[in-house]
């Protein structure tokens, strides 16, 4: 039932065993995929117990006996997560934890003792323990240590494959991140590859809107065409109608030869027009008439040239108020509007910026020919904390000053210092928010519920961002948004609820 809580009592015939209540389960939609756990302990009851509780997180528990059941089920398939007791007949935890590194499992290891040391805990994390817990063990405990441990394999596992993908010679992966907006992106832009419509891309700077551009070239049936980018902003106003549409020797002074434009160069492919709010209206009324037509004369020229031609603009501006303020041509927003993609900014997608700094930390020092593994928690824990106003832009620049700075096999957080970057100001839709918060009662759980209201309301719904503003981790966020108020309520005889 839930908001009640259950109590198990198990045969006292060992210091591990005790008393173990749980609460009730809670598995979010959003949760991670299921992982598969090893639980290794030689007491059958003990190890039911820690399998039950996984299972209730969501994921596949695995309970063995002996050292040689976890390196069979090693053998036999992918396994996410090993927790083993520290006590067991003939051998240690810290036995265990030497096997697998002499058989080169590259595994992360929970380490659970009913005779917690200090000595215990620093040969356990030397010998490669990912945590160290003394029993009795919480249910939040455990769960934290879970999530983390699985956390730190994930993002293992993405280094062997950007380490990879890197060390492939002209290797690219245009778009890295996990998170449900860019795989729902990038599902949309898959899905709009094979047709011939125009596709508008909108986001702030540095979001990767080309990338996404490019993603769609890559997945057309234009893959083995040309793919032609024009920077709007970028080319004089006196050379943007000749870049595109190219000129006739003798047009203008200093045309001393025919030259093809744009559009005549992505013949057979993708022309990516990137920021198109910053041309000038009366081009926009000669890319019109392309866009419909698919012909044009070149500057200077009377001959009418036909192509084929897949049109992608960006932009970074609203178009819908450009369009108000007379700088834009309606006409034009809704011909390239056809499918319109909208690449959110990295502040909206925390999950994603692990794998993306990775990934640049790995491109910038293969091209410095540095040894850099990774970042330490308080590193990745800082950038995800930062609200990115230069989006990934910003995250490459300051990956790669770090880089160039680091001497030591990881980055860490001194490295990161963004002091001197625009990061540390707070998002201007922010600022309606205030961070002051009145009480009329001394209600706990009243003050408790108000702060994560307060909290949502700032992070604009994102529970992510709204669990950092509160200091606590999105899974304990999601359970008390979860949880009825009973749920804090304790057992009729006060027991206390963990596990030993």
């Amino acid at each position: 039932m839930r908001g009640r809580h259950h109590v198990r009592i198990l045969p006292a015939i060992t210091p591990r065993v005790s008393i173990v209540t749980r609460p009730p389960a809670i598995v979010s939609s959003d949760s991670h995929c299921v992982a598969v756990i090893l639980c290794l302990d030689d007491d059958p009851r003990a190890n039911a117990i820690l399998a039950t509780f996984l299972e209730e997180m969501g994921h596949s528990a695995l309970p063995v006996a002996s050292v040689s059941a976890v390196l069979a089920a090693l053998e036999a398939g992918p396994v996410d997560l090993l927790i083993t007791d520290y006590a067991m007949p003939g051998m240690t935890g810290l036995d265990v934890l030497r096997l697998l590194r002499e058989e080169r499992y590259d595994i992360p290891v929970i380490l659970l003792t009913a005779y917690a040391s200090v000595e215990q805990a620093v040969g356990a994390i030397k010998l490669g323990a990912v945590n160290y817990l003394a029993k009795p063990v919480s249910f939040n405990a455990l769960e934290a240590a879970v999530h983390q441990a699985l956390e730190l394999q994930s993002l293992k596992r993405e280094v062997h494959a950007l380490r990879a993908e890197v060390a492939k010679p002209g290797a690219t992966r245009p778009i890295v991140g996990t998170s449900s907006s860019i795989r729902r992106l990038l599902r949309t832009a898959t899905a709009v590859a094979p047709s011939r419509a125009s596709v508008l891309i909108t986001g702030e700077s540095g979001t990767g809107k080309e990338l996404v551009a490019r993603t769609i070239h890559d997945s057309s049936d234009r893959h083995t065409g040309p793919y032609v980018r024009i920077n709007c902003a970028a080319i004089p106003e006196g050379l943007i109608e000749s870049a595109l549409f190219g000129h006739e020797k003798g047009a203008f002074t200093g045309a001393i030869r025919q030259t093809d434009g744009a559009f005549e160069r992505a013949n057979g492919g993708t022309l990516l027009l990137d920021e198109i709010s910053e041309m000038r209206l009366d081009l926009q009324a000669k890319l019109l008439r392309v866009l419909q037509e698919m012909e044009f004369e070149r500057v200077g020229g009377t001959r009418t040239i036909q192509v084929d031609v897949r049109v992608v603009a960006t932009t970074n501006r609203e178009l819908s108020a450009e369009i108000t303020a007379g700088r834009f041509r309606q006409d034009l927003y809704y011909r390239l509007n056809t499918v319109t993609l909208h690449v959110p900014p990295l502040r909206e997608r925390p999950d994603d910026i692990p794998p993306l700094a990775m990934h640049f930390l790995l491109r910038s020092a293969s091209s410095m020919n540095k040894t850099v593994e990774g970042f330490t928690r308080d590193a990745l824990h800082q950038l995800q904390a930062r609200p990115w106003l230069g989006n990934v832009r910003e995250l490459q620049h300051t990956v790669e000053r770090a880089v160039i700075l680091v001497t030591g096999p990881m980055i860490t957080s001194d490295l990161l210092d963004p002091t001197d970057t625009p990061s540390q100001s707070i998002p201007a839709q922010r600022d309606t928010i205030s961070p002051v918060v009145y009480f009329d009662s001394y209600d706990l759980a009243a003050a408790e519920s108000l702060l994560i209201e307060r909290a949502l309301l700032a992070a604009n719904g994102n529970r992510s961002t709204a669990a950092r503003l509160l200091g606590i981790h999105v899974r304990t966020l999601r359970r008390k948004l979860n949880d009825s108020p009973s749920d804090s309520e304790t057992t009729a005889d006060g027991t206390e609820e963990a596990m030993r």
